[in-house]
């Protein structure tokens, strides 16, 4: 190996370990409050002394560069976290999976909600019917509502990522939305039983062949 080639080589070794320090420091980077100075709380209270302190519960898992700067979906699905139902015993829950497209008609990217996520942190009571009915379009969706802490702004911007994370909520084209609905408006209609043949009726019976009883007069001999 001649020695130009290797010191290529070196070279790109040495740059992807620097990438990976660079990485590294970026996750590492990351800071809380203590819950004595977070402005939450009371700095003289019993809590202060007792919760566990935000960079001793955070660090260890998966960064994010916004929010509370974990990636809480990431964690779930490695399993650095593992929520439970109740502090007591386990609750049974009802489960759904579903997708739901929202904002069609907004001048914003379409919004793909994944029930799926959601229902592994939360019950379908914590949102449902309080925030939102479960009948598709029985409750207006507000951005303005949102920002005021309603609605989806419940959570995001408070536990879960902030509302200026705009592209992880609107991320899907229209275009590619509306076709996604063509495609189920299309496989549902096919899924469907085919309607059974209306019975003839009366009305609609087929006259008889040998055509209509001729009245007859007078007496029968």
């Amino acid at each position: 190996m001649s020695f130009r080639l290797r010191r290529t080589l070196l070279g790109r070794f040495l740059c992807c370990l620097c990438l990976l320090m660079m990485a590294a420091a970026s996750a590492d980077d990351r800071s809380w409050l203590p819950i004595a100075k977070d402005g939450l709380r009371d700095p003289n209270g019993p809590a202060a002394k007792v919760l566990q302190q935000p960079a001793d519960a955070l660090t260890p898992l998966a960064p994010d560069t916004a929010g509370n700067q974990v990636r809480w979906v990431r964690a779930l699905r490695e399993g650095q976290i593992s929520p439970r139902s109740s502090l007591r015993k386990p609750l049974k829950s009802e489960s759904y999976d579903k997708d739901v497209l929202l904002n069609l008609n907004g001048g914003m990217p379409v919004v793909r909600f994944p029930h799926s996520i959601h229902n592994e942190w939360l019950d379908c009571t914590n949102c449902h019917d309080q925030l939102f009915q479960k009948e598709r379009g029985a409750t207006k969706i507000s951005m303005f509502l949102i920002l005021q802490g309603e609605q989806c702004g419940v959570c995001h911007g408070a536990v879960a990522f902030p509302l200026t994370e705009c592209a992880r909520c609107h991320s899907v084209k229209r275009a590619d939305a509306l076709a996604e609905l063509e495609r189920e408006a299309a496989a549902k209609a096919a899924a469907q039983p085919p309607a059974p043949a209306a019975k003839p009726t009366p009305a609609t019976a087929a006259p008889d062949a040998r055509g209509p009883a001729r009245k007859t007069e007078g007496k029968s001999k």
